[in-house]
């Protein structure tokens, strides 16, 4: 793999995980110190990721992790929604009996999680839950772009989330998927999952995930 590749790697996962946020600075001198390299293969990655939306650039030079408005960000979301509707169907219809005992399983897990509001390890068993759904659509580009869009809303998301505290709702939800993945019913489940993945049930839920989002890490406009 290129270096510039790894470079590009390293930091979509930090934007992921929320080392980096939306509008903090790409500090390139820390790594090519990181890398061992030259700016050469870490401006490469860069402007690889300004193509995917993940940076931006400075108008006096150097780079940001990109802000999304409100209208990109629910925009990203209701085609996230619908991803993961297309994953859901698929697995209803292809996923092995034997890897259905495993997500099975893991719901269980996390039904003492949701109980106890532990929010960090909700988040660990809620994306093992979602991973183990687009490995079941034996479809490897359907999972790479869902994790991409996942990946790219995801601190937008939690933040929104962890300030609405609604783990035993997504427990709930996650509860009807499963007994429709269990009944092999693959219309219910899309029915569930899209319920599952809209930012706001109705007026109300979507009017306090939207006053619930990090103002200071979306765009103007």
């Amino acid at each position: 793999m290129k270096v510039s590749d790894q470079i590009r790697l390293h930091l979509e996962e930090a934007i992921s995980k929320g080392d980096l946020l939306p509008g903090d600075a790409i500090d390139e001198s820390a790594l090519a110190e990181q890398f061992g390299v030259s700016k050469t293969p870490i401006r490469e990655a860069l402007i690889q990721l300004q193509a995917q939306g993940w940076v931006s650039n400075m108008p006096r030079g150097g780079s940001t992790v990109a802000k999304m408005n409100l209208q990109q960000l629910l925009s990203l979301w209701e085609l996230l929604a619908e991803l993961e509707a297309v994953a859901v169907r698929l697995a209803c219809e292809r996923m092995p009996e034997e890897d259905l005992q495993k997500l099975f399983a893991l719901h269980e897990e996390s039904r003492p999680v949701a109980a106890a509001e532990d929010l960090q390890g909700w988040q660990k068993l809620n994306l093992q839950f979602h991973e183990l759904i687009y490995q079941g659509t034996r479809n490897p580009f359907l999972r790479q772009e869902v994790l991409r869009i996942r990946f790219r809303t995801g601190v937008y998301r939690r933040h929104a989330f962890g300030a609405l505290g609604r783990l035993q709702a997504s427990f709930d939800q996650h509860e009807l998927i499963v007994q429709a993945l269990r009944q092999r019913n693959s219309e219910g489940a899309i029915e569930f999952m899209r319920d599952h993945m809209r930012p706001g049930r109705d007026a109300k839920s979507l009017n306090d995930f939207i006053l619930n989002l990090p103002t200071d890490l979306l765009a103007s406009q």
